[in-house]
Parts: structure tokens; C-alpha cells; sequence
């Protein structure tokens, strides 16, 4: 065993004496193998990061979360002209899936409308994101309130001009002062500011709750009528825990077809969106960016890995006579594989650590540049780098390792001369 730690260390020893001695080679090398992985571990760095802003978003919800609508969230068999036709859920049908099931733990029904100004004496906030829901949002999303209450059901049936806040709208209109109680203007009315939204943080989408403000549905109706098809309704509803989805999805379907009046043969006019089918959307998309990053940025590794094995041939070419004087010496043919295996093995790691430092530092910079949005370099892809800048160094040396370790010694030393 000791003999085997000497062996190693000696061949490690060699390797890095003669990366030291030829360091414009060394660099030349090192070149390929940096830029293989940073293109790597940058593509797994930013796919991830965009992943993580997304789930993000909709960490507040269920994942057994539905979402109906006239749109699907994913691929569907229905035409698009067939599509075009479906009617926007109604308030109406929100109100009868409310009464009817009995599995669900909470409905909510929305409209997505434009954002708009909002007033606080001479101070004004622009393209604030509106959230026009009804009370059981509260229950559906996660909502941490750092002041006041959310609307109940008496104000967001009777449409009351209600306003909870988030956090930077807050800041922005009050500063220091209490906003529960204060009274703002937006859509040329006076609305009641009744609640703070916690710091929540800022989104990939700017879809943060920080800029935005909620109000009860029935506002929005009033100003916009139900037959605007660019607020794009959808009811929202939550199973109670322990619920069959797919019994839920069906009871869900057969309630909706009811209250529709669809004939048994009548395809369903309206998609029971599950929050699951979303995540399950986003791993294959991410999945997908992952493979194409990887084999465009495979390509540049490998011109790395042909680097590396190209000065490896020229160094036991430029070392032959050394080798064979090693090999007269007494040297086995295992000190001369493992002297060149630690050399090309070296050089691919180090690239690798230059590379992940380039990442890790391009990383900051988009951080800083977008704001919003943070670039994450995980411990998981620090370890894929490394470990495949190793792997990259073992192939790309193993030949001309095993070309070095089976010279003759008579013959090298000639041919060396």
C-alpha cells in the first residue's frame, strides 16, 4: 500500500512539474477545457435559477390546485377555432361551484385586468399589478399579512372599495405612516387601504405581490362588465386534503357541464387546468433546455478533450528520452501511465475551476445587471463541473498514457537521442 502512495505521489509530483515547465502550453489547454465548462455549467446555472423563479411564483398554491378557464396551460387535442369559441366562466358558475362542492376547501373566481395608477395625496404609483379576486383567494394562496385584514365575504360579494397592499406600494405611497385606514384613488374612486401584504420579493415575471394590490371581484366587474374576453376569467379551486383528484376533476367537469346545459355528446367548453400538469410543464420545458444547453455546449468540451489529448501526445512525444531513461532507471510502466494520467487529469480540473469561477462571477454580474432576477450557481453543478472536467481529463489522457507506459526503453532513449 505504501508503495502505491509513493507511486502516486511521484507520478503527481512529474505531472505538475511538467505543467509548471510549459506554461504557455498548459494555458493553450486549459483554454479548451474553461470555456467546455462554462458553457456547461452556465446553461444547468441559468436554467436552474429560471426554474427556481418560477415555482417560485406558485409556491403559495397546491399543488392539487385547479384552475379552470376557457385556455388550457398545456397541449391539447381541441382545435384553436374550436378553442376561440368557449365562453369566459361566469361569476355565476363560480357561485354555483361554491354551493356544490362539497370536497372542495375553497373556490375563487378572477379576472386579470390591466394594471393601473394608483394616489395617495401628491404621491402616485404607476403599473401597479392588480389582483381582482374574491374573498376565498386568502384561503387558496398562502397570504402573509404584515398589517390589517384581508376583505371578507360581505365586501367582496357587495363589490366594497377595499384595498390590501403589497409591501412596495406601501413604501412608495405612506412611508412611515400606518396605510390601514388611509384612503387612496385609482380608477378615479376612493378605495379603503385595509391591509399590508408581507415582503414578499421581487419575480422573474414582475408578478411580485410586493407591486401589487388586491380588491374584491365585483369592482372589477362593474368597471369592466362580463363580457370583456381580455380579462381572461378563471375559477380557482382547491380540494381538501385526502380528496381523489381525479374523482374531484370529474365531480368538478360533470358539475360545470350541468350548470352549462351540455348535451352528452357535447365536448366540455371550458379546461380544468391542475397546477401539477403546470409543474409538471415546467420540469419538461427546463428538461428540454437542459439537454439542447448540454449538447450545443457538449461540443465545446469535447474541442476541449481534443485539446488536452493532442499536448498530451506532443509532451510523451517531447519526453521520450526521459521516459525511457525512467524505464532504464527502474521506473514501472504504472509510474509513467499514472505520471501522464495526473497530468492531463490536472490540467482538465483546473480549466473546469477556472471555468466555474467564470460562472460563478458571470453570475453576480446578470444578477446585478436584471435586478429582479437572481442567477443561482448550486453546490450540485459546482460538482457536475468538476466531476466532469475530471472525466474529460482521464479520457483525453488515457491513450497517450498507455502509448508512454509501452515504450521500449532501449528505443526511447535512441530515438530520443
Amino acid at each position: 500500500m505504501v508503495i502505491y502512495l509513493r507511486l502516486l505521489k511521484e507520478s503527481f509530483t512529474f505531472a505538475i512539474s511538467a505543467l509548471v515547465n510549459n506554461k504557455l502550453r498548459t494555458f493553450l489547454s486549459l483554454l479548451g477545457v474553461t470555456i467546455g465548462i462554462f458553457s456547461i455549467i452556465g446553461i444547468l446555472a441559468a436554467v436552474d435559477s429560471l426554474k427556481k423563479e418560477i415555482e417560485g411564483s406558485i409556491s403559495g398554491l397546491d399543488n392539487s390546485t385547479l384552475i379552470v378557464a376557457r385556455y388550457s396551460f398545456g397541449p391539447t387535442s381541441v382545435p384553436r377555432w374550436r378553442r376561440e369559441q368557449f365562453p369566459d366562466v361566469k361569476y355565476e358558475e363560480y357561485q354555483y361551484l361554491s354551493r356544490n362542492l362539497n370536497d372542495a376547501e375553497a373556490v375563487t373566481y378572477g379576472m386579470n385586468v390591466p394594471q393601473e395608477t394608483i394616489r395617495f395625496g401628491d404621491k402616485t404609483v404607476t403599473n401597479v399589478q392588480i389582483g381582482a379576486i374574491t374573498h376565498e383567494y386568502y384561503q387558496i394562496e398562502s397570504l402573509q399579512l404584515a398589517k390589517g385584514r384581508f376583505f371578507n365575504e360581505s365586501e367582496s360579494n357587495s363589490g366594497a372599495p377595499v384595498l390590501v397592499i403589497g409591501d412596495e406600494i406601501a413604501n412608495s405611497l405612506f412611508g412611515n405612516i400606518d396605510p390601514v385606514g388611509q384612503t387612496v384613488r385609482m380608477y378615479g374612486r376612493k378605495f379603503a387601504v385595509i391591509g399590508v401584504i408581507e415582503k414578499e420579493g421581487a419575480g422573474l415575471f414582475g408578478n411580485s405581490k410586493d407591486g401589487s394590490v388586491f380588491f374584491p371581484v365585483n369592482v372589477a366587474r362593474r368597471i369592466y362588465g362580463d363580457n370583456n374576453r381580455g380579462s381572461f376569467p378563471q375559477i380557482v379551486i382547491k380540494p381538501k386534503k385526502g380528496v381523489d383528484q381525479a374523482e374531484f376533476i370529474a365531480t368538478v367537469t360533470q358539475r360545470l357541464r350541468s350548470v352549462r346545459g351540455l348535451k352528452p355528446d357535447d365536448i366540455e367548453s371550458f379546461f380544468i387546468n391542475e397546477l401539477k400538469g403546470f409543474s409538471d410543464l415546467i420540469d419538461n420545458l427546463t428538461g428540454q433546455l437542459n439537454f439542447m444547453g448540454l449538447i450545443i455546449s457538449g461540443f465545446s468540451l469535447l474541442v476541449g478533450g481534443f485539446g488536452i489529448a493532442n499536448i498530451m501526445f506532443v509532451s510523451v512525444k517531447e519526453r521520450t528520452n526521459l521516459i525511457g531513461i525512467q524505464k532504464s532507471l527502474g521506473a514501472k510502466n504504472k509510474f509513467i501511465l499514472y505520471q501522464f494520467l495526473f497530468e492531463a487529469t490536472i490540467l482538465a480540473i483546473v480549466g473546469g475551476l477556472i471555468g466555474l469561477f467564470f460562472v460563478w462571477i458571470a453570475s453576480i454580474l446578470a444578477s446585478m445587471l436584471t435586478g429582479d432576477f437572481q442567477f443561482v450557481v448550486s453546490l450540485k453543478n459546482l460538482a457536475i463541473g468538476t466531476i466532469v472536467s475530471a472525466c474529460i481529463g482521464l479520457i483525453s489522457g488515457i491513450i497517450p498514457a498507455i502509448s508512454a507506459s509501452r515504450l521500449d526503453p532501449v528505443e526511447a532513449i535512441r530515438t530520443g537521442m
